[in-house]
């Protein structure tokens, strides 16, 4: 493919622009989160554009939408990109919907130069990725993959008590394509970074190369509630000191492990919650993340020290429950290498990166050869109104999704 070959970068914005009216906050972001009218709005704009693009449409059991351009040979397994539609409650226009829209704006780009490939390619709008009305995140790709039964799938439901089954009923995407099963030559995720690397370090594309594990555990900490004007100093089993404690420590334990390290604590809940009563217990969550198994068992095995050395120390009693174990991914080294090829046909900045997100393309690595492209955000930030990226960059991310694409669909002679 020649170096000139390219999308249409003001078509893609002016897409990305008039899907996040959809949904769109005071504030500049998006609120469309999954299976609501604001994403059946989405969905159905979405698969418009692909149908006036020439695809066909199909949409299974999880919500799933497949829009194809068919290939020479259409039996060929086909070449998938996509992302997600859905957002947090007050997310930015571009994370999961840029991936989706780029991909669309691949296949427009094939019609514009009369380019037929070998093998049908395919854009997927995957459904709940998020997991803010629906837990667990990246559900449905997740159900495509085997990793949970459609069952298990559907019947997840929101703080109203609303079935994943339900609200694809009532918003009309309930489809009837089976889950997963079939071949996938090759798949592609472009994201945004959702992180600083990439517009610290003055790049365009991060070959992404993996995706860190991720280890979440539930903490209990039990002293003992005694009134704060009347209980000496050291007297107390205070819970919440206990805290603070395991904080410092999870804080030093995700340091020690350098730049791969990460260690969060993002709950926390304090009981009485009084103001004038010394609390007497705590329950918090722990969150590690590395890009290394073997790390994330050392992180395990320390943390869970330190906690019974920091509550025993102190008088109280404790509990640690491990409650998600994501094992790292690798992507496919064919695939990774099709984007960096691409990358420097096309002449970007760039550099590998393991991604510190989870996202869609992590479970479909576990049934199809897969990798990731990640293009900068301002300022790193993500999840927030605010999130933002440069037309530059969107046009740079989908024009190494494009040859990317092309490298393992085949072009016809």
């Amino acid at each position: 493919m020649s170096q000139a070959l390219g999308i249409n970068g003001e078509r893609l914005w002016d897409s990305l622009m008039e899907m996040a009216r959809i949904g769109a906050t005071e504030n500049g972001g998006v609120s469309r989160l999954a299976l609501t009218e604001e994403d059946r709005r989405g969905r159905d704009l979405f698969v418009q554009w692909a149908r006036d693009a020439g695809c066909s449409i199909r949409v299974d059991a999880m919500g799933n939408i497949f829009a194809r351009r068919a290939g020479r040979d259409d039996s060929l397994a086909p070449v998938i990109t996509g992302s997600h539609g859905d957002s947090q409650p007050a997310g930015g226009k571009f994370d999961g919907i840029y991936g989706v829209l780029a991909g669309l704006e691949v296949i427009r780009t094939l019609n514009d130069l009369g380019i037929e490939t070998e093998r049908p390619i395919e854009v997927i709008n995957w459904t709940n990725e998020e997991g803010s009305r629906f837990a667990p995140a990246m559900i449905a790709s997740g159900v495509y993959a085997g990793v949970f039964d459609l069952d298990y799938g559907l019947s997840r439901t929101d703080a109203e008590g609303i079935s994943i089954g339900q609200a694809l009923q009532t918003i009309g995407y309930a489809g009837t394509e089976p889950m997963g099963g079939r071949d996938i030559h090759a798949a592609f995720e472009l994201h945004i970074e959702q992180g600083p690397i990439l517009e610290a370090e003055d790049l365009t594309i991060g070959v992404v190369t993996g995706a860190q594990g991720q280890r979440w555990y539930e903490v209990e900490l039990i002293g003992r509630s005694a009134h704060a004007g009347t209980t000496p100093m050291d007297l107390r089993l205070d819970a919440f000191l206990g805290l603070a404690r395991v904080a410092e420590a999870v804080n030093a334990l995700g340091l020690a492990q350098g730049n791969e390290g990460r260690a969060t604590i993002g709950l926390v809940k304090v009981f009485p919650n009084s103001r004038n009563v010394v609390p007497g217990r705590v329950f918090f969550s722990v969150e590690f993340r590395h890009p290394r198994e073997e790390a994330l068992v050392e992180l395990d095995r320390d943390f869970r020290q330190l906690v019974q050395r920091i509550a025993e120390g102190m008088g109280l009693r404790w509990k640690v429950e491990q409650i998600f174990d994501y094992a790292p991914i690798n992507f496919d080294a064919g695939c990774i290498d099709s984007v960096r090829r691409a990358t420097e046909q096309l002449g970007y900045s760039h550099k590998d990166m393991v991604s510190g997100a989870g996202h869609d393309a992590c479970y479909l690595n576990q049934v199809a050869p897969t990798s990731m492209i990640f293009v900068p955000c301002v300022d790193g930030l993500s999840h927030n109104e605010a999130e933002h990226i440069h037309p530059h960059w969107a046009q740079a991310g989908t024009n190494v999704l494009l040859l990317a694409m092309l490298d393992k669909a085949g072009v016809s002679a």
